[in-house]
């Protein structure tokens, strides 16, 4: 996870016309839900502010890079994540009890012998992932 992604520019044409017509679609619904529910202002911030926990605790140092590399081999053991991320075990055993305790990601113990403990994304890790790829596109994009 060193080097930027990069992208060819057709690729990134459809890329970029794909999350447009997301991004519109939540507009769109967001926008819907206010005007029938006659939220005001005040209701989203305090909306906002209780999304303040969960967004602190994904912008911590390894917790996107753990949620990306389960999303990319579907599932890991605990050495795999170590070897591919290169972080010491202590880190990575807390940032994996913290993204389970929080619903990104979930443990799976099959007992043996050996007892092996595998992870994998939850569906709101993974819908969490997918939904920070436009901030990390356009956080590189020129």
């Amino acid at each position: 996870m060193n080097a930027p992604l990069s992208l060819s520019a057709e690729f990134r044409k459809i890329v970029e016309a794909q999350m447009d017509r997301t991004i519109q679609g939540i507009e769109v619904t967001f926008f819907t839900i206010m005007e029938k529910q006659k939220i005001t202002p005040q209701e989203v911030k305090e909306e906002l502010d209780s999304l303040q926990e969960n967004f602190t605790v994904l912008f911590q140092k390894w917790s996107l890079e753990i949620l990306y590399t389960l999303l990319l081999k579907k599932t890991s053991g605990f050495g795999g994540l170590k070897k591919v991320l290169e972080v010491n075990s202590r880190t990575l055993s807390d940032k994996l009890k913290l993204l389970n305790s929080r619903g990104y990601i979930e443990r799976n113990v099959q007992t043996g012998p050996p007892l092996r403990v595998t992870y994998t994304l939850s569906t709101k890790g993974k819908n969490t992932v997918l939904l920070a790829l436009p901030l990390l596109y356009y956080s590189t994009a020129t």
